[in-house]
């Protein structure tokens, strides 16, 4: 690559290298270094030098090789192509660059993020003499069967369209309009570019009201997201973060995701590879992996390239949401991502704070988290779209006073805090009822009331409330032992119970409860919590627990959430669960009225 801007190399630390001889060098401008043309980025300029943040491995560079600029900033192409596909960091398609060089990746390999000789079908949506600006959708192609991608005006152009293509095959490079703008004409192509580290804008900011169905009811009832929300789930190793945000990627109920892993291992993005398109989505019958891109920047490729990664990935996710989509974006994890900015500070030798982290931690995180949301898109027809940002968070030890996990927890709105002892226990999703939190609980709650029933709200906050009191009482049992508990102490721990491994336990693979629909969830926290009222009552009335206890339908609430049946098996348990405690009563003479709410207020 050719260049009259050409520097070269002064030194080298690392994945940072100082370079001179660019006096116009600017921040953010991509460059190439080195014999082999490296890609980087300037990320600090100096009077005489400037230093370059390399995305790739530096081993073997040597002082005085060449650096050249290039006169741009890092961006994300964007176009027909993008879904189903799979990325480094850097968004270079992988399957491509193992066509080129094999399967390991060598240095300087430069292949199109996009397809260039490939056709797609082009619909156009407007005609000769309309007026256009930025934003607005020009046409049409069918992406894959899943995802229709609508074809844009870019950001900052506009201008009366004097020439349309027929509908019909093209490439991304071939002109599809010509507008014209002030005698100048302009042709625009199916492919534009976007600088990752800048928010695409759009007209206007809307409140996220509808939440993110995942199908895992800790989740969906207990600690829910809006659709673009922000959430965190950190977790120790082994609490299940990756499979957990799996499980989101593969049936929450978002048109499109976009999965970054941000220096996981290698294998746990293999495995999710291998699985993706295998899955199919709920609702089409389609693969899963004609609604996902995924980002693989794992934990043995070059460490400056997480850094970029989770950028690439926002954009790409934000440019899906200016079409009119729900898009889900999923950080895996950010801890790795923030080690890397660790690594590129220390080589600059910029001032640590806490644990080594740049002062600008704090600053980097809410930069990220912040360019979620819903909004009102640019340009015409008129349409909304989001995107809802999960950040995995993976504190050493399980330690969650560290840097990473504090500052995460200022700009998000749900935390999913996953438990080192329901982990061995076997308790999966190992989410702690009793340390995570939601703040659009009370937002989305609306959507229940309207969907699913207005009894919904009162239930969730009952069923809470309930496992936090059986946790002191849990702390009492384990002193005096839980027989010389009162009854109506051992009732709240049998309820809770029953609640932890009925409701709250979902570990299926396959079958009836890898997906639980919201009206299911419903009626499994109505079955516990109306179960829990009626026993209450009779305890009240000199009922003893051992004969509540003893009923053959405690254990079936306990394994009704498998029962292939779904919602049908439910509500006959619900029935039965009712009668026998009805007959109770009758044996005692009691009559059932008054709820048990007090005991839990």
């Amino acid at each position: 690559m050719s260049s009259n801007r050409k520097g070269y190399i002064a030194s080298i630390s690392g994945p940072v290298v100082i370079a001179k001889g660019i006096p116009d060098i600017k921040m953010g401008e991509v460059v190439y270094v080195g014999n082999e043309e490296l890609l980087g980025e300037v990320v600090r300029v100096m009077q005489d030098s400037f230093a370059v943040q390399v995305y790739e491995d530096t081993s073997g560079l040597k002082p005085k090789e060449p650096v050249i600029a290039t006169g741009k900033l890092l961006v994300a192409e964007l176009g027909p192509g993008l879904m189903a596909q799979t990325f480094d960091g850097i968004q270079r398609p992988l399957k491509n660059i193992e066509e080129l060089v094999g399967p390991f990746i060598k240095r300087g390999v430069k292949v199109n993020p996009l397809p260039r000789n490939k056709k797609w079908h082009f619909i156009p949506k407007v005609e000769k003499g309309a007026k256009v600006s930025s934003g607005d959708i020009i046409g049409v192609v069918p992406e894959t069967p899943l995802v229709e991608h609508r074809i844009m005006v870019p950001i900052g152009v506009s201008g009366t369209v004097v020439e349309v293509v027929p509908e019909g095959d093209y490439t991304i490079e071939d002109p599809v309009l010509v507008i014209e703008n002030n005698g100048k004409r302009q042709e625009l192509t199916m492919k534009q570019e976007w600088p990752v580290r800048q928010a695409r804008p759009y007209k206007e900011r809307l409140t996220s009201e509808v939440p993110l169905l995942i199908g895992q009811r800790i989740i969906d009832t207990f600690f829910p997201i809006a659709k673009g929300g922000a959430g965190a789930i950190p977790g120790g190793f082994g609490t299940g973060k990756t499979v957990t945000l799996h499980k989101v990627s593969m049936y929450s109920d978002s048109q499109i995701v976009v999965y970054i892993g941000c220096g996981e291992r290698g294998n746990e993005i293999a495995e999710m590879l291998k699985e993706f398109p295998e899955l199919t989505d709920p609702k089409s019958g389609r693969p899963i992996i004609e609604r996902s891109i995924v980002i693989a920047n794992t934990s043995n490729m070059p460490v400056s390239a997480r850094e970029a990664s989770i950028y690439m990935g926002v954009t790409i996710a934000e440019y899906y949401r200016d079409q009119g989509y729900d898009v889900t974006l999923i950080a895996d994890s950010t801890s790795r991502w923030a080690e890397a900015l660790r690594e590129i500070a220390g080589r600059l030798g910029e001032l640590p704070v806490e644990r080594g982290y740049p002062a600008y931690l704090p600053d980097k995180i809410a930069e990220f988290y912040e360019r979620g949301g819903r909004v009102l898109a640019l340009g015409q027809p008129e349409r909304s779209g989001s995107v809802t940002v999960l950040g995995a968070v993976s504190p050493p030890g399980g330690d969650y006073n560290e840097p990473v996990t504090i500052h995460t927890l200022r700009f998000v709105g749900t935390m999913w805090a996953l438990d080192t002892d329901l982990a061995y226990r076997r308790h999966f999703p190992a989410i702690n009822w009793l340390k995570s939190f939601s703040q659009y609980a009370d937002i989305v709650e609306k959507w229940w009331v309207k969907n699913v029933s207005p009894e919904f709200p009162k239930y969730r906050k009952k069923a809470l409330r309930l496992l936090t009191v059986a946790s002191e009482i849990e702390a009492i049992a384990s002193v005096v032992g839980e027989g010389a508990l009162p009854d109506d102490q051992r009732l709240i721990l049998l309820t809770s119970e029953i609640i932890k491994e009925g409701f709250l336990r979902q570990t299926a693979l396959t079958g009836e409860d890898v997906f639980c629909k919201p009206e299911k969830q419903y009626w499994l926290l109505k079955l516990m919590m109306d179960f829990f009222d009626k026993s209450y009552e009779l305890i009240r009335r000199r009922v003893s627990i051992e004969e509540i206890s003893k009923l053959p339908e405690i254990y079936e609430m306990m394994r009704v959430k498998e029962d292939e049946r779904g919602l049908a098996a439910v509500k006959e348990l619900y029935d039965r669960v009712m009668s026998k405690l009805d007959e109770i009563a009758k044996r005692h003479g009691v009559t059932i009225g008054v709820t048990a709410e007090e005991v839990v207020a």
